[in-house]
């Protein structure tokens, strides 16, 4: 479960490793700054922008790339009905024409999911032309516990593909935080990336300058794929991605002003705003816990008993009662959850005011599914007592796994009524 969790987020769960990706145009910007050389672009908000931006550039052979937040947009379908995310044209006219398919429209990839993600502009790029293309990426290894930069001379596509396929053509090399790149290090991962005698010395420089601008900038991940070497020998980022830690945001204003909510799921955004963690995962067991360790650890024990979490969401310590009534409205939405779990430890929040806002939300709410509630910690026997005394079908249990094993009992008997379509009316077996 951790893994899956893991995954549905990319580095881990947002209370933990909050990252900010921002919009390919964007890291571009901070690469140029950075000494790192990137084919000239302009960024297009309309058809017509487009075509004017291929004109400023000079060139008729240029690549019109949708700025969009996911990857595999060159395979991606939009609804358009235009395949490929990435187009290459040849005139200001078909830069026009490519751009009014993408602005506007929704793209569909492997990483999307079925409802897509809308694309509000292009990236205008002259095309380069190159002998050879590598990968280059910095980001933090968990297991060795320091940011590692990871390297192959076979860029240009799928790195994890090539990782399984050829192990050997990828290769992580540690950095260590109190030297940083070393011009050692920098020129011998210059010259694994295969570049030509010629073109070593300019890798090297990027290689330093990548890890300057990751440092620098608080990044959690800094990738260049393809990294190229032009048919001059010049060293060349024909692609850039960039994340930024979320706790790095006071120190990064200018990259944090760059967020493009419509990329982000609109749930997880309306979350923030009451200060709450939430990701949606597809199970059918909600899940409200305060602190992201136990949060995972609920969801963990919930997939032990056979049950599917259906979110993670971490209340935090300042939970207030229209906290947890945005939590459930959060949590219920749609109609997949048979079942809530509430799993509160009450160290910096009490207890009892948590089963005062669980009771004002069953209340306020008229929530029809069974609520299993743990609640241990300051204040937890007055909080059963409320939960007790409150005549609402909210059912309490000291002990997690055997709060645990309840829910998924409830959750699959709410499940089988609805699919018989039957009122279950919260009879229960406890």
């Amino acid at each position: 479960m951790l893994r899956a969790v893991a995954q549905k987020v990319k580095f881990g769960p947002r209370t933990q490793l909050r990252y900010l990706n921002v919009h390919e145009y964007r890291a571009a910007q901070l690469f140029q700054r950075y000494g790192i050389s990137i084919p000239p672009g302009k960024v297009a908000h309309s058809g017509e922008e487009a075509e004017k931006v291929t004109k400023e550039l000079g060139e008729e052979d240029v690549a019109v790339k949708a700025q969009v937040l996911t990857g595999g947009r060159g395979k991606g379908v939009l609804d358009s009905g235009l395949k490929g995310g990435v187009r290459l044209v040849n005139s200001p006219y078909e830069a026009k024409l490519y751009a009014d398919q993408m602005i506007g429209h929704n793209i569909y990839t492997k990483q999307t999911g079925p409802h897509g993600k809308p694309i509000s502009a292009v990236y205008i790029v002259q095309r380069v032309f190159y002998r050879r293309e590598a990968y280059l990426s910095i980001l933090y290894d968990r297991a060795m516990q320091q940011p590692v930069i990871v390297a192959s001379a076979r860029g240009g596509g799928d790195i994890e593909q090539v990782a399984i396929n050829e192990p050997d053509a990828v290769k992580k090399f540690p950095v260590s935080l109190d030297t940083g790149v070393t011009d050692e290090q920098a020129q011998a991962i210059s010259q694994f990336l295969g570049f030509t005698p010629k073109a070593i010395a300019e890798g090297a420089n990027v290689v330093k300058n990548l890890w300057k601008l990751f440092d620098e900038r608080d990044c959690t991940l800094a990738e260049i794929n393809p990294l190229v070497e032009t048919v001059n020998n010049r060293i060349m980022a024909l692609d850039a991605k960039l994340n930024f830690d979320d706790n790095a945001e006071f120190r990064q204003e200018e990259v944090f002003s760059w967020r493009d909510l419509t990329q982000e799921d609109p749930d997880e955004v309306a979350a923030r705003q009451y200060n709450l963690n939430f990701i949606k995962l597809d199970g059918n067991i909600g899940c409200l816990v305060n602190g992201a360790g136990l949060a995972m650890a609920t969801m963990d024990i919930v997939k032990l008993n056979d049950g599917n979490p259906a979110n993670f969401l971490d209340c935090g310590g300042g939970a207030t009662a229209k906290s947890i009534e945005e939590a459930f409205s959060l949590i219920l939405k749609g109609n997949n959850v048979s079942a809530v779990f509430v799993n509160i430890f009450g160290g910096i929040v009490r207890c009892d005011a948590i089963a005062k806002g669980l009771i004002a939300t069953a209340q306020n709410m008229g929530i029809k599914i069974p609520i299993v509630a743990r609640l241990q910690g300051t204040n937890y026997q007055e909080a059963d007592k409320l939960i007790q005394n409150s005549g609402l079908k909210i059912f309490t249990f000291p002990d997690l796994d055997e709060a645990a094993k309840k829910v998924v009992q409830f959750s699959d008997i709410v499940r089988v009524a609805r699919e018989a379509k039957v009122d279950v009316s919260f009879e229960l077996p406890l």
